[in-house]
């Protein structure tokens, strides 16, 4: 599960975010509004843990702009503040939950389940695209009988084309969505990535390729026979 943190208590941040990582959770963390706003527009993440107080655009601003961008990431609201109004507009502006803080780290990680809960999201053991199976569980993926174990970022990349069949992609969408929109990560690593998965897909002799689109991006194709 990917979680974005908008908090500008640099500590309280840094905090939430081991108490989420312990969890095996992928979290990123912004600590102004504006940053907070960008990363949230990827919609990429599972469940976003919003400060209301920031500097730039408060989280009121934030959620109401998110929902009208169709971004519907569950949206986490905290604050110092545990004044009915506060929760009532958080909720209106298009807010899923609301903690008031200090809070009990426990409970959130139950509200944080919760909430990406109601996304109702199929979990899935596998994926699959042409003669090609990708295990969820263990990074492996497998053509006609053979096998090959995927690093964590070869695995984040292919299965955001196994999500996205056919589907161009740019070096730009798979920056954000696999290092993160605060990530100092270039177009190299991309490429980079892009070159491991190809040998890994050429020693399986599946007929699966990731072709270049020029000036635009990558796409998986299947070769003709």
């Amino acid at each position: 599960m990917q979680i974005l943190i908008v908090e500008d208590e640099i500590r309280l941040a840094e905090a939430l975010g081991q108490i989420m990582e312990e969890q095996g959770y992928q979290v990123d963390m912004v600590y102004d509004g504006e940053d907070g706003l960008n990363c949230a527009l990827t919609g990429q993440y599972d469940v976003i843990v919003l400060d209301v107080m920031l500097p730039g655009k408060n989280g009121f601003q934030i959620v109401r702009l998110l929902r009208q961008a169709h971004i519907k990431t569950p949206v986490l609201l905290l604050t110092a503040r545990d004044e009915t109004v506060d929760k009532v507009t958080g909720l209106d502006c298009g807010a899923d939950d609301y903690m008031t803080k200090p809070f009990v780290p426990d409970e959130l990680l139950a509200r944080i389940r919760a909430l990406s809960r109601r996304q109702g999201d199929v979990v899935l053991d596998e994926m699959t695209f042409a003669d090609l199976s990708l295990e969820l569980s263990t990074h492996s993926l497998s053509c006609r009988g053979k096998s090959v174990h995927l690093g964590y970022k070869e695995y984040e990349v292919l299965k955001l084309f196994f999500c996205n069949p056919r589907m161009v992609l740019s070096k730009e969408l798979l920056l954000t969505k696999i290092w993160g929109c605060d990530s100092e990560a270039a177009d190299n690593n991309v490429e980079a990535y892009i070159s491991f998965l190809r040998k890994k897909l050429f020693f399986l002799g599946s007929s699966v390729e990731i072709s270049t689109v020029r000036k635009v991006g990558y796409r998986l194709e299947v070769s003709e026979p």
